[in-house]
């Protein structure tokens, strides 16, 4: 990727030899060349900095070596020349130059200079308003910029009240309090009443916000000032009337890309997707070659359904970026859904790189093995394992994942051949472990945990499955209990590890311990497991009808309830 760059040199020579204003001689200036006649029919003369050769040697080399990216000197140049002209365009050309650097010290000492030189020009103003604001000076930042209102000039209020967002609430309530009291005497400034009402957003006072703005924005809203309405409606829970605004909005200024694209998002959260689609085509209209806005509309068409026009939609995207990656792994969704199997494999295969790579290969094995096509889907991972080895190992994962729900045996011996070329993955050596769990092998379950432990002895979600494994089987509890214990102190807010751990407690007889542990693990993650340990604890102490209310409410919600129906049946509690 190309270094940034500075202004174009005949841009910049252009600016210092007919754009700097003339601030008079100075001891160390040359004498001031004749300016060649303007013709008749000009109105303004250009007027010529009146610089010595020092100063325009100086300037020159700045911008030579800014075009070849040596930026220390452009800024170390434009800054001393900025204080020895006091040059109103040498200052303002420092203080760009120091922004475009991120050099924020620099650059508010130029806008102060700039201010100090031109103190009544609104553009100086505005820069040391937003300078200071920036550096957190708030106050002074206000000040500043009233000067620019006396002026009747343009004012940037909305921006100060932005830079202030990450200041401390104290220092906003200041400016809020300074913004509501210039807009007492200044009440038909929009940008005054947008500004409060951010700072009373951030303070979370939505309704006093809404007010404002409808207060002061009238019949003329602005598209800033309709966005933040919106926002506010919706983040109070009133997405209508959110919406409501933004079509107000969008009729008022059709052009504007940023009302229209709030406007299709928030019809998305609400599931209105032919609405939402109709706003994407448009912004695809006025934007054709935005890749994201096709890509959005891709999704909401397949979303509602639409899966021919979602292809259709991707690969006129694929045309013009065919390293779109996330546009092909999207395609390869629609094809799919759209029965195209084949041309989805191939749509994802053509995938060779970046964060959709292995989401793709996921899909690729679902898929697959949702068809049955096992045998089609090794010859196929087998290729690809070939083609990227570097992906091997995950590769692998992958193909075990798919294959382990249905063909448990199978994803085994696939294990055992990734674990021949990565002996020592403890990702193999758990999957391996879980499948030997469903296998009815508790011997190669414990043998893989411990080979983790052995290579990764803070591993703690090995630490923890072992140690369930024992307490489960209600073996060797005191050590169980050891391991929990160490994989609790390694991640204590893990639900899983709390259940594990009120398991074992429940094991060793501690019940009251076990409840408020299991409580805990169930709060966090009320799953089916979970609510079968916990309940059959409730039982235990004789605390019946709540225990049957957890059974219930945890097989309500789970896929599979079999561990807590034979949960009931063990302790005759049906």
């Amino acid at each position: 990727m190309t270094a940034p760059r500075l202004p174009t040199l005949a841009l910049a020579i252009g600016m210092l030899l007919g754009g700097c204003a003339a601030t008079g001689p100075t001891s160390e200036s040359a004498p001031t060349p004749s300016a060649p006649e303007a013709p008749p029919a000009a109105e303004e003369q250009i007027q010529y900095g009146q610089f010595s050769a020092d100063t325009l040697f100086a300037l020159l080399t700045a911008e030579i070596a800014g075009q070849r990216n040596r930026f220390d000197i452009a800024l170390n140049n434009y800054l001393e020349q900025a204080v020895v002209t006091r040059d109103a365009g040498i200052i303002e050309r420092a203080m760009e130059i120091s922004e475009f650097l991120g050099a924020r010290q620099q650059a508010l000492e130029m806008a102060q200079l700039w201010m100090e030189v031109s103190p009544d020009d609104p553009d100086a103003l505005r820069a040391a308003a937003l300078q200071l604001a920036r550096a957190g000076q708030h106050d002074d930042a206000l000040q500043v910029m009233q000067r620019v209102l006396e002026l009747d000039d343009d004012t940037h209020f909305d921006l100060l009240a932005l830079a202030s967002l990450q200041a401390d609430s104290e220092t906003r309530a200041g400016l809020l309090n300074n913004l509501m009291a210039l807009l007492q005497r200044h009440p038909d400034n929009p940008q005054l009443s947008f500004a409060a009402a951010l700072l009373l957003q951030e303070e979370q006072r939505t309704e006093e916000a809404l007010q404002l703005l409808r207060k002061h924005s009238g019949d003329n809203p602005s598209a800033a000032s309709i966005m933040l309405q919106s926002r506010l409606l919706a983040g109070s829970g009133d997405m209508k009337q959110a919406i409501s605004v933004l079509q107000g909005g969008v009729s008022r200024f059709p052009e504007d890309h940023r009302l229209r694209l709030l406007l299709a998002r928030m019809l998305v959260n609400t599931e209105d997707y032919p609405e939402a689609a109709r706003h994407f085509r448009e912004l695809s209209r006025q934007n054709p070659e935005d890749p994201e806005i096709q890509l959005a509309l891709a999704l909401i068409e397949m979303e509602s359904g639409d899966h021919q026009a979602a292809i259709a939609e991707l690969e006129s995207l694929l045309e013009l970026d065919p390293d779109n990656s996330s546009a092909r792994y999207h395609l390869g969704q629609a094809l799919a859904l759209s029965g195209q199997t084949d041309a989805a494999i191939e749509a994802w295969r053509a995938i060779r790189a970046g964060e959709e790579f292995l989401p793709s290969r996921r899909r690729m094995t679902q898929l697959l093995v949702e068809q049955n096509r096992v045998g089609e889907l090794a010859q196929l991972m087998q290729d690809e394992r070939a083609r990227y080895p570097q992906q091997g190992l995950e590769l692998y994962l992958l193909e075990i994942e798919a294959l382990a729900p249905g063909d448990p045996e199978r994803a085994m011996q696939l294990s055992n051949e990734a674990l021949s070329q990565f002996e020592d993955s403890s990702s193999l050596l758990y999957t391996r472990a879980l499948l030997a769990e469903r296998l009815g092998k508790p011997a190669g379950l414990e043998a893989d945990l411990q080979r983790i432990l052995d290579l990764e002895p803070d591993n703690a979600m090995a630490l923890n499955a072992l140690g369930y494994t024992l307490a489960d089987r209600n073996q060797r509890l005191d050590e169980a209990l050891e391991m929990i214990e160490k994989a609790h102190r390694l991640r204590p807010e893990d639900p899983a590890i709390l259940d594990s751990l009120g398991w074992v407690h429940y094991r060793l007889g501690n019940l009251e311990l076990a409840e408020e542990l299991l409580r805990r693990a169930y709060a966090a993650f009320p799953d089916a497991e979970v609510g079968a340990h916990l309940g059959e604890v409730l039982w235990q102490l004789g605390k019946h009808r709540e225990a049957r209310d957890v059974w219930d409410e945890a097989a309500a919600d789970a896929e599979d309830s079999s561990l807590i129906d034979a949960t009931r049946e063990r302790l005759k509690a049906n």
